[in-house]
């Protein structure tokens, strides 16, 4: 069971447990959409010298359902975990285009944040674990503000129920290092 932390002490607990790792350390941000991911990655980022984040969202495209774990195993994971750097290409969801191309050097801190990015089935060796959580009526008015109105139809039909699908088959939380509560209050 993870350790439930407030966010503010998580950064300072991940950058002791990566202290003197050598070579490329992974730490995953996962949790529901709009629970907070995003925000934490970035402090994590900045705790963690010379790191680079991943966001597992410029792996999602439209026409695929959830995101392209293939495209990330071969273009972030293989290249890193062959000692060299890597190199990605984020897709723009509003163009269902690619866009512009990311390095992400070799033996640094690799914060990868999403909606599954923990899943098992991308073989990832992670350090650390992160579960991100929000009560879900404040994540959905997270995504509304967003995201805006005219997406409230995917959120609710596709997204919402395919990451509740993700959780219940896989249970991400449970093999969490840290928890993080980003509702308007801390659980009991």
């Amino acid at each position: 069971m993870p350790v439930l932390v407030p966010a503010v002490d998580l950064p300072g607990l991940v950058a002791a447990r990566l202290r003197d790792r050598p070579g490329t350390s992974w730490v995953g941000v996962d949790g529901f959409g709009a629970a907070g991911k995003t925000t934490l990655a970035a402090a994590l980022a900045a705790a963690l010298p010379a790191s680079a984040v991943v966001h597992v969202d410029d792996f999602a495209r439209p026409s695929v359902q959830g995101w392209e774990r293939d495209r990330f195993v071969a273009q972030v994971l293989a290249p890193l975990a062959a000692g060299r750097a890597a190199r990605y290409q984020r897709w723009d969801w509003e163009s269902d285009r690619g866009a512009e191309w990311h390095d992400v050097p070799a033996g640094v801190p690799v914060v990868v944040e999403g909606v599954s990015s923990t899943d098992v089935r991308l073989g990832v060796p992670w350090d650390v674990v992160v579960w991100v959580e929000a009560e879900r009526e404040v994540r959905l008015a997270r995504a509304l503000a967003r995201d805006g109105e005219s997406m409230m139809e995917q959120w609710l039909t596709d997204w919402m129920p395919s990451e509740e699908r993700y959780a219940a088959a896989q249970r991400p939380r449970e093999r969490a290092d840290f928890c993080v509560w980003t509702g308007p209050a801390l659980r009991p």
